[in-house]
């Protein structure tokens, strides 16, 4: 494909923040609601029946063909978002050449609000390079490339889509090069100009039906390496798939999923459970033994188990290959990643879990344990999702699961370096001064005597060595349930052993430990 067919893709894209709200992500609020944005993409799917599905909160479709049928990209995009403020969700729709641009004018439209025209943001034809060009390097979605091109005086798309092509590959690698060809105004990658010869697609039939989601996202990890075994004898990658599912009373739910990359095994096992909780609702009998009503699906047909998993491959780039750790790292990580998902197949989706870094201010904040592989799309951004924050930090509470913005100032916070143990529980602690009094903070951060003493979860008390504080801390001031004033200390003692101690309401705590 030519890179003037790349740039004259009209794309339609659909942002709803019910789902993620910018600078927030909730995996557990993503598996709960899955099922409600399943209403937003049959909405859609009345203007255009290819909807491409990025994640629950955000889809994408040609704009094109529809534009034609439906007086004009403005009058189309009107009637989607029209669609989806009916049942009750805001939007932002923005149509542009090619994906990347398309999401950024469905934020903007997002964030403008409703005026005159509507909730759309549209892109003229060629017009994708200027829209692009005063973006800040930061929307790439790539925290690292975008600190390095900072660092580097490259602080806009335009400076960084100048930089010509060669260099951008040898500078700043594979990485580097997609995201250059995003701010030209360019598909990550380039599309393969014709599908291939070989039927790629694959299947799974399940004998008997497939009662729990579990069974058949366990099957599409598996299925999905049999398709990465055949995209790659033909020299392909996959970055678009598209999902179909058949129940044994004959429903059936297709939908397109498109990835960041290349759509790795456990991607697409995470785009079939998304799929599965919006289709499928979980299976419950009533006390008479009859059908739930909720167990139906949208066409009126009893949804029940599953008989039939199909993946094809829907968009296909040319595999260019992927470097591997010089010390089988890749291998031991997908080796990791196999046990794990076996072990969700068996215990469920929320029984294997691993800890990502979160923003807060204490270090209990800063680490939140998410279902194993719900890492993949936790972060501040990425290149296919561009959602700028409008909320701010809001203390400690929040649900559990959520996963706040790393990159925020976090004000209060403690300073480098980070402690090697958090306690789950913080332990008691003693903190005296010389005359052997506790040691108070005052409102204004004033301390009563100068720390001497510690005793930590009621041993012997040991001198204290050195220390650094108070860092006072004021949270949610407004809220009078949950409101909470506290201040922090690093402590270190005369065994060598050094704490993150807090004080609260007159009691001392030891949050965490240095090595």
């Amino acid at each position: 494909m030519s890179v003037g067919d790349d740039r004259n893709r009209r794309v339609l894209a659909v942002r709803c923040p019910a789902w993620n709200p910018p600078g927030v992500v909730s995996r557990q609020a993503d598996h709960l609601k899955v099922r409600e944005f399943e209403q937003v993409v049959g909405a859609a799917a009345q203007y255009c029946p290819r909807i491409e599905v990025l994640r629950p909160g955000l889809l994408a479709f040609a704009a094109r063909g529809p534009a034609r049928y439906f007086g004009g990209e403005a009058e189309l995009g009107r009637k989607v978002a029209g669609a989806v403020t009916l049942l009750g969700y805001d939007c932002g729709a923005g149509v542009a050449d090619g994906m990347f641009a398309a999401l950024l004018a469905s934020r903007d439209a997002l964030l403008a609000g409703v005026d005159d025209t509507g909730p759309v943001r549209i892109v003229p034809p060629g017009g994708t390079p200027a829209f692009l060009a005063p973006r800040a390097v930061t929307v790439l979605g790539e925290p690292d490339l975008a600190d390095l091109l900072v660092r580097l005086g490259i602080r806009t798309l335009g400076e960084f889509a100048a930089i010509p092509v060669a260099e951008a590959g040898n500078r700043f690698g594979t990485q580097g090069l997609l995201a250059h060809r995003l701010a030209r105004g360019l598909d990550p990658r380039p599309l393969a100009a014709r599908p291939p010869s070989a039927d790629l697609a694959v299947q799974v039939e399940f004998d008997p039906p497939a009662e729990r989601s579990e069974q058949v996202v366990f099957a599409a990890k598996s299925l999905a390496g049999q398709l990465h075994a055949k995209l790659a004898a033909n020299g392909l990658g996959c970055v678009r798939i598209q999902v179909q599912v058949t129940s044994e009373n004959g429903g059936e739910s297709i939908r397109l999923w498109r990835h960041d990359g290349l759509l790795s095994d456990l991607a697409v096992a995470e785009r079939v459970r998304w799929q599965l909780d919006g289709w499928r609702p979980p299976r419950h009998a009533s006390q008479a033994g009859e059908a739930d009503p909720a167990d139906v699906d949208a066409d009126g047909v009893q949804a029940g188990g599953i008989s039939l998993l199909r993946l094809v491959p829907d968009q296909l780039v040319h595999d260019q290959g992927r470097q591997l750790g010089l010390w089988g790292d890749a291998v031991v990580s997908d080796r990791v990643a196999r046990a794990a998902v076996r072990v969700q197949a068996m215990l469920g989706h929320e029984a294997v879990r691993q800890p990502i870094r979160s923003g807060g201010r204490s270090p209990s904040d800063q680490a939140v344990l998410v279902p194993f592989h719900d890492t993949e799309s936790v972060g501040t951004g990425s290149i296919n999702d561009t959602g700028a924050s409008r909320n701010g930090a809001d203390g400690n509470h929040r649900q559990p699961g959520t996963v706040r913005p790393v990159d925020r100032p976090w004000p209060a916070s403690i300073p480098p370096p980070a402690p090697a143990t958090v306690y789950q529980v913080p332990r008691p602690a003693r903190l005296t001064d010389g005359a052997g009094l506790l040691v108070e903070v005052t409102g204004r951060g004033q301390l009563s005597g100068v720390p001497v003493r510690l005793s930590v979860a009621g041993g012997p008390s040991v001198a204290v060595t050195a220390w650094a504080g108070p860092w006072p801390v004021t949270e949610r001031w407004w809220d009078l349930e949950h409101a909470c004033r506290k201040a922090r200390f690093q402590l270190v003692t005369a065994d060598g052993a050094a704490w993150l101690a807090v004080v609260q309401d007159g009691c001392w705590l030891i949050e965490a430990s240095y090595d």
